[in-house]
């Protein structure tokens, strides 16, 4: 079946990749693993051998239908008595992790080479969804990997990097290169295992409300906290007060705070009673 390039399809066909994959997943004996965008089943089939189930996702529904007949002996994605794999021809974004997780009574652990066009929404995704999930390890375009995982200070580190480690540490496994996959893509694509464990309680901050800061002081990367602040409505002089209760440099920038220091000035700014503006500009993960 040729790839769908409005669907960003590109197959992964380096087994020894495959294989690293989920092995990386660690043992998923009995558990349920939802893979993201199966396309020809490559990763599928490696899972079905090793985990206890599989919750394909596939919103292909050509592919869908190709898959449930082959894993489970029919073409509308039910399950036969013997099959561990359940293909649905669902949009990922669409898709309830909680009742899925319900279902299973265990939390979720996800598998996937997610479509470049859509990477960022399925992370948001998959964040909202932290308290069901347990582990995940998805493949993902370099540049966006190397986001993911930046650290304070670093050329990549920005808002897409506070939002995924707010919800759990991230570490990278290994790139692949183009030709690892069909039709090959312009770009490398890099591996990363993302272990859930929001840190908003730890941290003392509100989840809803601390991303919503997170997206304004990383509004304008080139200005300052200092100025992001101030164009998010915060009035100067109480802005400059919490960043010093906060003990950082006036002159510094959202890209060179660590997580914990943007949970400080959060609270200081609450505590302090200094609340922004409700609008907040489109986000830039």
């Amino acid at each position: 079946m040729p790839p769908k390039s409005r669907l960003g399809q590109n197959f992964l066909r380096d087994q020894q990749a495959i294989r690293r994959i989920v092995a990386a997943l660690g043992d998923c004996a009995g558990r349920t693993v939802v893979e993201i965008g199966p396309g020809l089943g490559a990763i599928t089939r490696e899972l079905a051998a090793k985990v206890g189930r599989v919750l394909a996702l596939e919103v292909d529904r050509e592919l869908a239908s190709s898959l449930s007949a082959e894993f489970a002996g029919n073409a509308e994605g039910r399950t036969t008595p013997e099959s561990n794999v359940q293909i649905e021809a669902v949009d990922v974004l669409a898709f309830d992790f909680a009742a899925a997780s319900a279902a299973a009574g265990q939390r979720l652990i996800v598998a996937g080479n997610l479509p470049y066009y859509i990477t960022s929404p399925i992370l948001l995704r998959l964040a909202e969804n932290a308290a069901v999930l347990d582990r995940a390890v998805l493949m993902v375009q370099r540049e966006v990997a190397d986001r993911v995982t930046a650290a304070p200070g670093s050329r990549d580190y920005g808002l897409l990097s506070v939002t995924v480690q707010m919800h759990g540490p991230v570490e990278p496994l290994f790139t692949l290169p183009p030709s690892a996959f069909s039709p090959p893509p312009k770009v490398h694509s890099t591996v990363f295992r993302w272990r859930f464990a929001p840190r908003f309680e730890e941290l003392g901050v509100n989840r809803e409300e601390f991303l919503r800061f997170a997206r304004q002081v990383f509004a304008l990367k080139r200005k300052t906290l200092a100025n992001n602040l101030r164009a998010a409505g915060i009035e100067s002089t109480a802005a400059v007060a919490a960043l010093s209760d906060a003990g950082i440099d006036l002159k510094a920038r959202a890209e060179s705070q660590s997580a914990e220091a943007l949970a400080r000035l959060w609270k200081c700014l609450q505590k302090a009673g200094a609340t922004s503006s409700d609008e907040v500009a489109p986000a830039n993960y």
